[in-house]
């Protein structure tokens, strides 16, 4: 991973915001180049879930930005009473391998936090272990049998427990100096 000293800022936005446009394009490339359907399919399947369902109280879509462009970002829904649901992952390919994935992850669950969940619950391909390496690295646990191969396993579940301790003011920087 290279080192930058570029600050990126997180916002959380409105999946109609045109922040969100590039998650949600660039997430249908990569699916349908990954999983064989097609990108206009990919995108109606992420487009069309309903934009309450990444809205507060009980979810939030978040957009790491870098001199103005969308670079990095995902979401979190309601499961249950007490889990949270991740979505939408996702790292611009020109900008991979910098640690923005790690962001996200850290302002998601510290926002999954603030709206009083105490657990987090997320699924992901079989052919894309770069995210199952980020959420084993972030200290997710797998739910299922790692010494198959992905493809016996099919979707890849995870979770993690979060801590219940109430968080400070400042928890969450809305910048981050060394991505």
């Amino acid at each position: 991973m290279s080192e930058r000293t570029d600050p990126v800022q997180t916002v959380f936005v409105d999946q109609t915001d045109p922040l969100a446009a590039p998650l949600l394009e660039e997430l249908a490339t990569e699916y349908s180049t990954r999983y064989g359907r097609s990108r206009d399919q990919m995108y109606e399947d992420l487009s069309t879930y309903p934009a309450e369902e990444f809205a507060a109280p009980g979810g939030a879509l978040l957009v790491v930005v870098e001199d103005g462009t969308p670079v990095a970002g995902g979401a979190f829904r309601r499961y249950d009473d007490t889990t949270a649901e991740l979505k939408r992952i996702w790292t611009s390919s020109s900008h991979r391998r910098r640690g923005l994935g790690r962001i996200v992850l850290r302002e998601l669950e510290t926002e999954i936090v603030r709206a009083g969940y105490s657990r987090i619950f997320l699924t992901t391909g079989p052919r894309q272990p770069e995210a199952v390496a980020l959420y084993l690295a972030a200290g997710y646990t797998a739910l299922f049998d790692r010494s198959l191969p992905p493809q016996d396993i099919g979707i890849h579940g995870f979770e993690k427990v979060l801590p219940t301790a109430a968080l400070p003011s400042d928890c969450a920087a809305k910048e981050y100096e060394s991505v």
